[in-house]
């Protein structure tokens, strides 16, 4: 059961049909930093609703190594958990919360329920997949056509906008792992943007001072 209250924010989204059943039939749970909302190969029984703060959705290729696809905020579900729960097949994606945060999970049979009898849960499902499907080819046009600086600039930015700070605390080595690189050349290239003025450098965070 989630308080009510809790879904003003979603009003914009859904009519008061499913604001009803999403209190009545969803679970409030909280996650912190670095927990694992989700994981590769799990059989999800939920589709999560982010409430507040910061999911990151990530690959994982043989040897281990992770690749960032998407981040989701507030309002936000995962597209690749809402295929896994209609098709009932395993997680191919993990989903890592970025920061704190407080999600509302709900059940799979609900999801589909809603998806078929509900115009305002519908056109938010499909708009989801749009949003999703739409960062994941600019998480590709990234890879393909960009450089590691580049890439790098544009990753701080982002967070820049997505957390609404220029501070952004976070290690060499957690970007190195969102950008499938190492942290010997993450540490480089941010050292780079030091020297250019666009950053300042500090222990564990990272200061954007141009963008």
């Amino acid at each position: 059961m989630v308080q009510a209250a809790l879904l003003e924010q979603f009003h914009y989204l859904f009519d008061e049909f499913i604001l009803s059943n999403i209190s009545e039939f969803g679970t409030l749970t909280t996650f912190q930093t670095n927990d694992i909302i989700m994981d590769i190969g799990q059989e999800l029984t939920h589709v999560p609703l982010l409430l507040e703060g910061n999911i990151k959705v990530l690959r994982e290729d043989q040897n281990g190594n992770e690749l960032l696809l998407y981040v989701l905020e507030s309002g936000d579900t995962c597209s690749m958990s809402l295929t896994c729960c209609m098709a009932k097949s395993k997680s191919k994606i993990r989903a890592v919360a970025d920061k704190d945060s407080t999600v509302i999970m709900i059940p799979n049979e609900k999801m589909s329920e809603w998806f078929h009898s509900n115009e305002s849960w519908r056109n938010f499902i499909l708009q989801s997949y749009q949003v999703r499907f739409n960062e994941m080819l600019e998480t590709i046009d990234t890879l393909a056509f960009m450089k590691m600086d580049e890439r790098l600039l544009k990753y701080l930015i982002d967070h820049v906008k997505l957390n609404a700070s220029k501070t952004i605390a976070k290690t060499h080595q957690e970007i190195a792992e969102d950008l499938n690189t190492s942290r010997v050349v993450i540490s480089r290239l941010l050292k780079q943007l030091e020297n250019e003025e666009k950053i300042k450098l500090s222990r564990n965070k990272i200061d954007v001072l141009d963008f």
